[in-house]
């Protein structure tokens, strides 16, 4: 019996989806992954999307949970407000900036370009990535 949960963790971490191959397929052509605000600023006529790196600042940010004490707790908010957002984009739930609303839109819906499995990898990688990381 320990050998079949022991394989079947082992099965199942290898056929885990890498949350950054998801960005790369699916958000790299809008998202700039890593790029500082100067950069930003000279090359924002040619930007499609906000940098990645500001839209988890802005979500870590701007989500706030009543007496956040526990950062995995933060992280499933956050997390889950992603997968959220990337299928049903709307102005009224959409944390950019007013000038990058602005300048780039609302996102356009997602839906049925990920499975789930992709967008819960791809939405943990955008707050997990990030961590310590400043625009």
């Amino acid at each position: 019996m320990k050998h079949l949960i022991l394989s079947t963790l082992v099965v199942s971490s290898l056929l885990a989806i890498d949350g950054e191959k998801v960005y790369e397929k699916a958000c790299a052509s809008c998202h700039v992954k890593m790029i500082s605000k100067k950069e930003t600023l000279k090359k924002l006529g040619t930007l499609k999307a906000p940098p990645m790196i500001e839209v988890s600042n802005q979500l870590k940010g701007n989500i706030k949970i009543v007496d956040d004490i526990d950062d995995m707790i933060h992280r499933g908010v956050v997390v889950a407000f992603i997968k959220d957002y990337v299928i049903n984009p709307d102005v009224e739930s959409s944390m950019c900036h007013a000038m990058a609303l602005e300048k780039f839109g609302v996102m356009p819906s997602q839906k049925g370009k990920l499975t789930d499995e992709e967008l819960d990898a791809v939405a943990k990688w955008v707050y997990d990535y990030y961590i310590g990381k400043k625009f």
